[in-house]
């Protein structure tokens, strides 16, 4: 049977403020407060708010058969929980219907998985533990950052149990093959990866209520009767994008909402059904590995990561950033880490590109990309001397490296002496059981003995005695 996996990621950028060159060491803080607050709550009230309200009567009015998939960075939770905890309680309301999955990503919306295998794996970890703690269930499948995908970061993600990732249907990795089927990493055939058809995405996010478009104006049966002509093995419709698309990109005005609504009911009158990628890994097989040397996206005609680190300045940036990740990763202080977090975010390098799109960028503060390279770098400045402060930059690669194997064994040798204190106690409190029944049952036979050894008291009339005669 054909299903269509619906999936929407929810993340926001962190506003950086205008940091001067004369601001290094005497401004620790990077943020534009009123910015953040400001577009965090338009994008909630425009987007998040009646999206996910429409999910959740979409939901609740299809008995169970309407199904979502959503991916929120913990920088978007963090911004969400301070600025719009409105959205949050929504998100509950979504999860309560049974009908949501929610998939793990970087805790940053990073670019983690491209620089550095720890600092990769530390932001996953944490990311996943935070939506287990929220949303009470431990993510299965794992979507990167705007879908960045290779075998290498494959076969990382499998590394650390999950059981499939979304990435993009690229053309260029693709060939003539179709995104409509399940694949597998060709390093981990564990790992179960579903493809975005970005055409059918797109047709939703990008070009839904643009009056030139030839298929304009798009209407919920003409949609899914796109996806019933394909032909009848091709079983896996992925369709992908930002929850913003719903309200911002297309604004609640030209009736994206209702087309939403709609899409369930046209669906079933086709026999086309809606699931969670945790049902289509768990239930399809892979019909072949997926090769891809070189990462790519969901970004731009090219589909790879020339968006971020296509030009020196974004290089040199980027570099420059994860030159102190082993530093950062030693710390414990609360400030460096958050601050860790919000520089890896993504969209701080495509304020620096200088590719020629044909799609209008917003740059927020910036006039240029220049102008955005040297903001990030005065602030990263700044950061790298705090981080230095901590940990010296004389401390070199190899003493360092000597320092985290030793902490990481530290760690590995507690983990084992943890597991052997449980095994330990559980032992102790078996034998301590055992005894108490031993001790019981001794208790009971030396009870029986003593009954028996003990004589027999008449139960008959006590005799008369006679008394002597005067």
């Amino acid at each position: 049977m054909r299903t269509i996996c619906l999936y929407f990621e929810i993340h926001q950028i962190i506003h950086l403020k205008r940091y001067r060159f004369f601001d290094i060491g005497n401004d620790h803080y990077y943020y534009d407060d009123y910015a953040n607050e400001t577009s965090m709550n338009e994008v909630a009230e425009r987007s998040y708010i009646p999206a996910l309200s429409a999910l959740i009567e979409m939901a609740k009015n299809s008995g169970g058969a309407f199904k979502v998939a959503l991916s929120i960075s913990g920088v978007a939770l963090e911004q969400l929980e301070i600025h719009a905890p409105a959205v949050i309680d929504l998100l509950h309301q979504l999860n309560d219907t049974g009908c949501c999955e929610f998939l793990c990503e970087p805790y940053s919306h990073g670019l983690s998985s491209l620089a550095n295998e720890d600092c990769f794996r530390e932001e996953v970890i944490r990311q996943r533990n935070k939506m287990k703690q929220m949303f009470g269930k431990e993510p299965k499948v794992f979507r990167n950052s705007s879908l960045i995908y290779s075998d290498d970061i494959g076969g990382l993600v499998a590394s650390m149990g999950f059981k499939g990732m979304l990435t993009e249907g690229a053309k260029h990795v693709l060939g003539w093959k179709s995104p409509h089927y399940v694949y597998h990493c060709n390093q981990a055939p564990s790992l179960k990866l579903l493809l975005r058809d970005f055409k059918l995405s797109d047709d939703i996010s990008l070009r839904f209520s643009n009056s030139d478009w030839a298929e304009y104006p798009l209407f919920a049966d003409k949609y899914i009767s796109w996806i019933d002509a394909l032909p009848q093995e091709e079983q896996v419709i992925n369709i992908f994008m930002e929850l913003s698309a719903l309200g911002m990109a297309q604004p609640l005005s030209s009736n994206i909402l209702e087309f939403l609504k709609a899409l369930p009911e046209c669906a079933k009158a086709k026999g086309i059904t809606f699931s969670t990628p945790t049902e289509i890994v768990t239930k399809l097989k892979s019909v072949s590995q997926l090769d891809v040397a070189y990462p790519m996206s969901w970004v731009d005609e090219e589909r790879d990561t020339s968006c971020w680190l296509g030009n020196v300045m974004q290089r040199e940036a980027f570099n420059k950033l994860y030159s102190v990740a082993e530093r950062v990763h030693l710390s414990d202080d609360r400030r460096i880490k958050q601050d860790w977090d919000y520089l890896q975010a993504s969209n701080n390098f495509r304020f620096m590109t200088t590719k020629n799109t044909g799609i209008w960028l917003n740059r927020g503060i910036y006039d240029s990309p220049y102008d955005a390279f040297t903001n990030y770098m005065n602030i990263l400045g700044d950061f790298i001397k705090r981080v230095d402060s901590l940990y010296p930059a004389d401390v070199d690669s190899e003493e360092l490296n000597s320092l985290l194997t030793t902490i990481k064994n530290q760690g590995d040798e507690i983990t084992e002496l943890e597991k052997m204190v449980e095994k330990l106690q559980a032992k102790v409190a078996k034998e301590t059981a055992a005894k108490k029944t031993a001790t019981k049952s001794v208790a009971k036979k030396a009870a029986a003995k003593k009954v028996e050894a003990e004589p027999k008291k008449t139960t008959g009339r006590p005799q008369k005695t006679k008394t002597a005669e005067k």
